[in-house]
């Protein structure tokens, strides 16, 4: 990373501030260029976003060798969201920029790091929420490939697609999944989804965990670690579906 690029990086990280600035390194015909994209999270103080739109437009400049953004008063070191994110990204090289206010008063640069894919598997229990990062549907994606081999489908989903008044995430895809409607009257097998409406304004389920047995469910709520719960009380008042798993999609 030239100083070039350093500079420009740094310089948006600051304006940003204290939302997290996102950007990508292209490599264009006369060398590498930083560009500056806009944090479409919900919560850009908390985590960026980078659209599709965005992306699509960087690579038709050039090659994308480096996704950019920053920790406002945060270490340069890479959170387990960050770590994921890399994995499943395609790119090879993640730059973070770390701010935090100097002894002058003035917003500055801290430190940098940079890295790559490791091989890195995030644990099922204690994961940060990101939407569409470590979110319930990433939870439920992540079991099924750990514990059963199998690789479910991602969906796309902007952040609060719950309440856009129209979006129906598990209703919409969960044949594509491969997963038939039991009913909610079954008894539970483990790996059974367990689908859960909790303050949707589209009146759709909008929150699922995975049944492990022994009457617990592994699930992971927005703004929460992800845990292992007992299943009943408010979790039973809210279920609208039991999904199953079901080798052959019809």
């Amino acid at each position: 990373m030239n100083d070039t690029i350093k500079t420009a990086i740094a310089e948006h990280a600051i304006a940003e501030y204290p939302r997290e600035c996102c950007g990508l390194v292209v490599r264009e015909f006369e060398g590498d260029v930083y560009v500056p994209c806009p944090n479409t999270a919900a919560t850009p103080y908390e985590h960026f976003v980078l659209s599709a739109g965005d992306f699509a437009a960087a690579e038709d400049r050039g090659e994308i060798v480096a996704v950019v953004h920053s920790h406002p008063g945060a270490s340069a070191a890479p959170s387990v969201a960050d770590k994921a994110m890399c994995e499943v990204s395609g790119i090879g090289r993640w730059i973070i920029v770390a701010l935090g206010v100097q002894a002058d008063g003035s917003i500055g640069v801290d430190d940098w790091c940079e890295f790559g894919p490791s091989g890195y598997v995030t644990p099922l229990l204690q994961r940060e929420f990101v939407h569409g990062v470590h979110d319930c549907y990433s939870l439920i994606r992540d079991w099924y490939r750990i514990e059963r081999g199998i690789d479910l489908p991602d969906f796309e989903r902007a952040d609060e697609w719950w309440k856009d008044g129209k979006s129906n995430l598990y209703g919409d895809h969960y044949r594509d999944a491969g997963f038939v409607d039991v009913g909610v009257g079954v008894e539970f097998e483990v790996g059974d989804v367990l689908l859960m409406q909790i303050r949707s304004r589209n009146d759709v389920p909008n929150h699922a965990g995975i049944y492990l047995g022994d009457g617990l469910m592994l699930h992971h709520m927005h703004g929460q670690l992800s845990r292992r719960v007992v299943w009943g009380g408010v979790w039973a008042q809210c279920l609208r579906s039991v999904l199953r798993y079901r080798e052959v999609k019809t």
